[in-house]
């Protein structure tokens, strides 16, 4: 069978071009033993992959040029050579940016098309659902009563992080997003209690207006001018949770810090950044909570959904940009 894939041709410097990558056609390859060939039905596009098209040392090693790049995927597997899994059986693993993948069986994870859409698995029951919930609940330190900020709130892990503290007891969830439809997305159908256009004037001012009283937890995925207004507003004993910075991956000089780290003196405020991959313990207490909440309509999610793997590229590219509204995927 034909397989097409992406593959990564040089490094971008600053934002991404179409000429850095270059859709190609290989063959599927026959599995292995303990392998098997998946036929991938939905990929997802996230922006740590950015970070991953440097190569600068990092938490994960760096997509390599010239080979196909990688990412999460749900699909069917149509050929296994490893015990326990068969031809039918779906699952999620890390074999995305092409249409079928073989891939060693200890890295793929069934999955119940009828107990959740598959492409969940990918948003609102998986990873970032899981930094969510480990982000908030673990990092951050959350408690019932806590105020909370979250930066790029409409996103896949902003919007579930909102969620997820007001369905703990949140005194008050206050989110920022890129656009007036996205404002009102939070506030009538996520349940935030507040929430601003982050283009209509300065973060600070915005953040201290929708938020008198201070901020307890700032859930950061947007770092730059959205950190600092944070640190600005955040009480005594702060906590800061530090999930991703979109706003310099693309930036091709260093990037300044936060004027006022030294408030973190006054308020005995804490910053820490965290990685969703040291919180695997969590998953079954992740997925039995919030699995939950789904099903019984309580938490709700968005997708954005890209048809085609020909538009693989595009979708990663509009989520560096804000274009989508939860967690954006691209259906093949």
């Amino acid at each position: 069978m034909i397989n097409r894939e992406w593959h990564l041709l040089s490094r971008p410097v600053g934002w991404p071009k179409p000429e850095d990558f270059a859709l190609v056609e290989t063959e599927t390859r026959a599995p292995a033993e303990g392998q098997v060939l998946v036929r991938n039905k939905y990929l997802s596009v996230d922006p740590y992959m950015r970070g991953r098209m440097s190569a600068a040392k990092s938490y994960v090693a760096p997509f390599e040029l010239g080979k196909v790049m990688q990412g999460g995927a749900v699909g069917e597997i149509v050929e296994s050579n490893a015990e326990g899994f068969a031809a039918g059986d779906h699952v999620l693993h890390f074999g995305g940016w092409r249409e079928y993948a073989t891939i060693d069986a200890k890295g793929a994870v069934k999955v119940d098309p009828d107990l959740a859409p598959l492409s969940t698995y990918l948003g609102v029951l998986g990873m970032t659902g899981l930094t969510a919930y480990a982000g908030l609940l673990r990092t951050a330190s959350f408690k019932e009563g806590d105020s909370v900020f979250v930066s790029g709130a409409a996103g896949a892990v902003g919007s579930q992080v909102g969620q997820i503290a007001k369905l703990k007891g949140a005194s008050r969830v206050i989110g920022s997003a890129g656009s007036d439809e996205k404002v009102k997305l939070l506030v009538e159908e996520y349940g935030f209690d507040a929430a601003f256009n982050y283009k209509n004037g300065p973060v600070s001012q915005q953040l201290r207006e929708a938020a008198p009283d201070g901020v307890d937890v700032y859930f950061d995925n947007v770092g730059g001018d959205h950190l600092e207004a944070a640190i600005g507003s955040l009480n005594e004993r702060g906590r800061i949770a530090i999930c991703g910075m979109i706003s310099v991956y693309n930036s091709t000089e260093p990037v300044p810090g936060p004027k006022n780290l030294g408030r973190l003196i006054q308020t005995r405020g804490r910053i820490e950044g965290f990685l969703v991959g040291d919180h695997y313990d969590l998953q079954q207490q992740f997925v039995q909570e919030v699995g939950a909440w789904v099903a019984s309509g309580e938490l709700k999610y968005r997708e954005t959904v890209v048809e085609g793997i020909e538009n693989n590229l595009e979708a990663f590219l509009g989520q560096l940009r804000g274009d989508n509204t939860g967690k954006m995927i691209v259906k093949l």
